[in-house]
């Protein structure tokens, strides 16, 4: 169980210079839901099989010719320690950020939300047990009695670290079968 935080979101999480956190894309990676800035987002695709590139890192798995710009494709489940499984409703949200495209392999798109400043709220803190440089913030949902939360990545950091982290190749998250320490 994650500690609980009260802080409310005054500026917009690091990264996101412009975005105000308004507007979410939420995607859902083994059933945990997700949500980046809808202003980052270009398209959403069914997915398709990209290109093979030898010697990329095992959570990209290949490239796409997407209209004649060449977009690497990063699946977010292997990324973050997770088995990738693919269905029906697996897509690639594919993302612009800083003049960089890539394409995100996700489970499923859940939605697009409108979150209020203070449904905004900051993550705990994880003191060494993930890596949570991507987690920027928590989002919460209220509908009728139901209340969701979503992990708010800053796609921006997650897309500067991909040709820059020296462990790359490394699940940023851990594989949720080992489990975290207490």
């Amino acid at each position: 169980m994650m500690p609980q935080s009260t802080e409310t979101l005054t500026t917009p999480p690091t990264g996101a210079a412009n975005a105000q956190w308004h507007n979410c894309l939420t995607f859902r990676l083994h059933g945990e839901e997700y949500g980046i800035d809808l202003l980052c987002v270009r398209e959403i695709r069914t997915y398709e099989k990209p290109n093979w590139i030898a010697g990329a890192p095992g959570f990209i798995p290949g490239v796409l010719n997407m209209r004649g710009e060449i977009v690497p494709i990063v699946d977010l489940r292997l990324r973050f320690g997770l088995a990738a499984e693919f269905g029906a409703t697996t897509v690639t949200v594919v993302v612009s950020v800083a003049e960089r495209t890539v394409g995100l392999v996700v489970d499923s798109v859940s939605d697009v939300v409108e979150l209020a400043p203070e449904d905004i709220k900051a993550a705990p803190n994880f003191h060494g047990a993930v890596d949570a440089r991507f987690v920027t913030r928590l989002g919460l949902i209220r509908q009728a009695e139901h209340e969701r939360m979503l992990i708010l990545l800053d796609i921006e950091r997650f897309l500067a670290t991909l040709a820059t982290d020296p462990v790359a190749d490394r699940p940023i998250l851990p594989n949720p079968s080992i489990g975290l320490p207490s």
